[in-house]
């Protein structure tokens, strides 16, 4: 099997060994993985923000690069959701409509990938510990695979999830809004570490590198020691991949 790999922004400037970890998952499993080397953003944070004419220069971008009917991965769901249903609502009644339709088709988060179409099988390599989980508010919402995220843990022998109070609340991220309402967010994000806290974890996971950012930043001010690490990052290291 072939398949195109998109890093995402965040995950080419501040989470370049997540994206080489995500990729060693799916060559794990025997999987040809394609690197677009032009490849940039997927338009999301103009989108966002209201500039639609934009973005659709930037999604057809998108879609003419990764041309073909491999997979393309994504390991954000952010992204994906971007990706796979946002692209169509841009395009929707125009003569790309098409286009974007069959584009959304192809595309994946890397979870879901891995256990509905791999259907991987994992031994847990790691001591035993315990992790808590934020799900990022598109992943959830937009392109809804944090059911596979959680399976995937659940399927590591070593691993105890425990779930937050308040995991379907938003960290306080949200690409631009986090710059544009500073005090918002940081009281929003100051009531998520509360809620990871209160777990008594050694690991807050989640497989969106902005919330990573964010909270792991709110908690070092905060003096907070509870570990922050990006889902493939763990995953491909309680594996050994």
């Amino acid at each position: 099997m072939r398949v195109f790999f998109f890093s995402t922004c965040i995950g080419a400037v501040a989470f370049a060994d997540t994206c080489i970890n995500s990729i060693k998952l799916l060559q794990r499993e025997g999987v040809e993985v394609i690197f677009k080397k032009d490849q940039t953003c997927c338009g999301q944070p103009s989108y966002n923000s209201g500039y639609y004419e934009e973005s659709k220069k930037i999604a057809l971008y998108i879609m003419n690069l990764f041309k073909g009917e491999e997979p393309i991965i994504v390991p954000s769901g952010s992204c994906a959701g971007m990706m796979r249903v946002d692209y169509q609502e841009l395009f929707k009644n125009t003569p790309y409509q098409s286009q974007a339709k069959d584009f959304s088709q192809r595309v994946f988060e890397l979870s879901e990938f891995l256990e509905k179409e791999l259907k991987v099988c994992y031994e847990d390599k790691g001591s035993p510990t315990k992790v808590t989980w934020h799900s990022n508010c598109h992943a959830l919402r937009v392109t809804k695979c944090i059911a596979s995220a959680k399976s995937l843990i659940k399927s590591l022998k070593n691993v105890e999830l425990i779930e937050l109070e308040r995991e379907e609340e938003c960290c306080g991220f949200g690409g631009t809004f986090s710059i544009k309402e500073p005090e918002i967010s940081y009281a929003m994000v100051s009531q998520k570490i509360q809620d990871i806290q209160s777990r008594k974890v050694e690991y807050l996971l989640s497989a969106d590198s902005g919330c990573l950012l964010n909270i792991s930043g709110a908690m070092k001010k905060q003096g907070v020691n509870i570990k922050t690490m990006h889902f493939y990052d763990f995953l491909a290291q309680r594996i050994g991949a």
